[in-house]
Formats: structure tokens, sequence, C-alpha cells
């Protein structure tokens, strides 16, 4: 006890509860609520899909977000840590822990590596809204040869470094003075643009069958086992659990807080970012009678800003939505540096200021020479390691640590014990989903 408080009283932590929150869905809300959820919506039924995704996110929300949470709480420690306090608690080798836990956190960075350059992408585009320069393409053709341009190898290696130099300008001030104030203004920023791009789109004429669409539930398309597969990977995959960022957050809270009251703002937020983008995006569509069946960069950089292009207010609309798009970028690349930053300053006792340094020199050496093979660098990290991190830090928690600790960690700072059902939710339900989301991202070549 007396070196955890000890750990706890030269920690950095949040400020407050709305700042941690926020800080959370910060990281989780990111490129896969707004290249990929609209194009899961529209290629499997719109509500038809949406009931299976919801189901997945109270599910998951409440078993993986509140234990990884609540694992970063309980050790006071990033992924290397915690794991390695789990298997010492059970008189196993620390450092063996320790080891496993590096996994979640090389993940991150590597992760974080790849994202860096997606936000580089997402500068440029927000930059040429600004001047011009992306009004200048004329159709699809020419959009898709001005982002393939810019994502060959050094293709944009000026607004990649800038997005990088904001990222770790706001993480060298740590996590009350840096994150914590950061997430506290573009995460409403974010919540506002999104909002009025869907109000827009509401006038638009045609977006009606865009709404219709979202709303239907075709009863032939809840029985189709795939809807049921996409659902699962985006929701798993939205929450960001990976062993890592959730966790690493979760470190910094106090005590007295309501983790299973954090968690499920997490997920509401995160789902409301998710719908937000439907509803700006399949309207869009249905304005001109598109089909939404390109996802990903191709939707967010070639097709939506040829079809902003054409509707009233282009230059504006281009604005806000990339400008709204660049803070979930940013927000999401913070979560998935703080992991390793923390990594270095715990266990090689840097300071803050040189463990971002380190960070920032790993990320601008690679993520330089990746530019032209992101996607595939991407996809191996997202396929492999973060469903693994994710199913390992599960296994720590409920496995390792038991139903006593998890009970009673879980149920700090809250009126009333954690009920009966969480334990069991957490321990076969969530591990298994997690098994599952593996087992199908490579069978599947990706689900999220």
């Amino acid at each position: 006890m007396n070196t955890r408080k000890s750990t706890e009283h030269h920690r950095d932590s949040f400020g407050s509860r709305y700042g941690f929150i926020l800080a959370c869905i910060g990281s989780a809300v990111g490129m896969g609520n707004i290249w990929m959820f609209p194009t899961r919506v529209s290629a499997y039924g719109g509500g038809t899909f949406l009931l299976p995704y919801f189901i997945f996110v109270i599910l998951i929300g409440f078993s993986g977000v509140i234990e990884e949470m609540t694992f970063g709480r309980s050790t006071r420690s990033g992924p290397i840590g915690a794991f390695g306090k789990a298997l010492k608690s059970r008189g196993k080798s620390e450092k063996t822990g320790n080891a496993i836990g590096s996994i979640p956190v090389l993940g991150s960075l590597a992760l974080a590596i790849g994202y860096s350059v997606v936000v580089g992408w997402i500068l440029k585009y927000l930059a040429g809204s600004f001047t011009g320069a992306l009004m200048a393409s004329e159709n699809v053709e020419e959009f898709s040869s001005f982002f393939g341009s810019m994502a060959s190898s050094f293709g944009n290696n000026f607004w990649q470094i800038i997005g990088l130099a904001a990222t770790f300008a706001i993480m060298i001030f740590g996590i009350a003075s840096g994150i914590e104030k950061a997430n506290k203004i573009m995460m409403p920023l974010f919540f506002l643009m999104l909002l009025g791009l869907a109000v827009y789109m509401a006038f638009q004429p045609g977006s009606l069958d865009g709404y219709r669409y979202i709303f239907r539930i075709d009863p032939k398309g809840i029985t189709d086992p795939m809807t049921w597969v996409f659902a699962l990977g985006q929701a798993f995959f939205s929450l960001s659990l990976a062993g890592n960022g959730t966790l690493i957050y979760g470190s910094y809270l106090s005590d007295k807080e309501d983790i299973v009251f954090s968690a499920g703002n997490v997920a509401l937020f995160d789902t409301l970012a998710a719908m937000l983008s439907a509803l700006v995006i399949i309207p869009a569509m249905a304005t001109t009678g598109s089909q939404l069946n390109q996802g990903g960069p191709g939707l967010m950089f070639i097709y939506l800003p040829n079809l902003f292009k054409s509707m009233p207010g282009s230059t504006l609309l281009l604005i806000v939505f990339f400008a709204a798009v660049f803070l979930a970028g940013i927000t999401s690349l913070i979560n998935l540096f703080e992991a390793p930053i923390a990594t270095l300053q715990e266990h090689l006792k840097l300071s803050r200021a040189k463990a971002v340094g380190v960070i920032a020199v790993i990320t601008l050496i690679v993520s330089l020479c990746i530019q032209g093979i992101v996607s595939d660098w991407m996809d191996f990290v997202s396929i492999y390691i973060c469903p693994l991190g994710a199913g390992l830090a599960g296994i720590m928690f409920f496995w390792v640590l038991g139903k006593k600790f998890v009970v009673t960690e879980v149920s700090k700072g809250r009126a009333h014990p954690v009920g009966e059902w969480y334990f069991p939710l957490g321990k076969y339900l969530f591990c298994g989903l997690t098994i599952l989301v593996f087992v199908l991202g490579i069978i599947f070549g990706g689900i999220g």
C-alpha cells in the first residue's frame, strides 16, 4: 500500500472526471467512426446493422472498457507494469508479465506511427480547403490523382511533420495541463462541427432517402452472419480496446471516480460520433443518388470531397468537415502515443520531455518511410496486435487477478458495489469476443 501511495503521489493525473471522460472519448472517436461506420451501415442494411452494433457496444463497453480503465487505475501503471504486477500477485515472474505487456505498448506505438501519416493527409486537405487548392480537382479521377500523389512515399512530408509537432506539443505538458485541456477544447468542437454538418445535410434535397435507409430494418439481414461479424468488429475497434490506450488513461484516474459511469459515457459518445458521421455521409450520398460502397481513405479523401464540391457553400463545407476529422484524428493520436511515452517514463526513468522527444524521433523517421505502405502497416497492427493486446489484458485482469480483486477495484468510487453480472460478463463473454475478433480478423482480412 505504501508503494502505491508513493507512486500515486508523484504520478500525473486527470484533474476532473469530465476531463478524463472527454480524453477517453477522444481516444475512441477516430477514423473508424468517420470512414468505416457509415460504409458498414450502408452495406449491411442501415438499421439492420445498427441493431447488432448497439448490442455489441453495450456488451463491450460494460465489460472491456471498464476492465481496461480499472486495470490501469488499480496498478497505477501502463501495460508493462500492469501485466507484471498481475503475474507477481500470483507468485509468477513479474519479468514475464512485463515482457507480455510490451506487446500492446509496441502495438500502440506502431498504430500511432501509421495514424500520424493519416493525420498528415487530413491536414493537407484542411489547408487545401482554406486555400482553394482542393477545389481545383474537377472530378473523382482528379481527386484520386491528388490523393495518390500525396499518399505516395515521401509525398506529404511537410503536413505530416506539422501534425506530429502539434501532437507532441500538447503531450509534452503532461496529462492535466496538456492532454486533458486539449480534449476539453477539441472534443466539444468536434461534436459541434459534426452536428452542424448533419443539420446542413438534413436541408439538402433528397436527404430524406438517406434517413429512411439508415433506420430501416430488414428481418432477413438480421439473420445474415456477416452483419453480426462486421457489427462486432466495428464496435470492438471503435471503442479502442487494445490493452494500451484506455488502460494508460485509467492509470491516471482517482480511486474516487466511478469507472462504470465513465465507461458508459465513453461508449455513448463514441456511438453518437459514429451516428453523426452516418447522418452526414449517407444523406449526402442520397442527395446525388450515389451508393456508399467505398470505405476507408477512398471515401474520405476522394469521394466525399468530390461530392461536397457540388453542394452549396462547398468551401465552408470542406473546411468544417476536415477540421472535425482533424480533431478526431489528433485526439486519437495523442492517446496512442501516451502508452509508449509513459513506458519510457516509468521504466527508463526519463523525464516527460525526454520521453516525448525519444518517441517523436522514432515516429518521425519511421512514419516518413512508410507513407507508401501505411495501409498495409495499419491493417497488420489492427488485425493482429490490437485484439491480441485486448485479449491479454482481459486474461490478466479477469483470469489472473481473479474475482475478489476485480469486484473490489471496479466498485471503488461507486455508491454501491458493482453487480454480480460484471465478473462473468468480462471473464467469459469479453475474453471470448476478443478471441473471436482475432480469429475472424485473420479469416476475413480484418473486420474493424
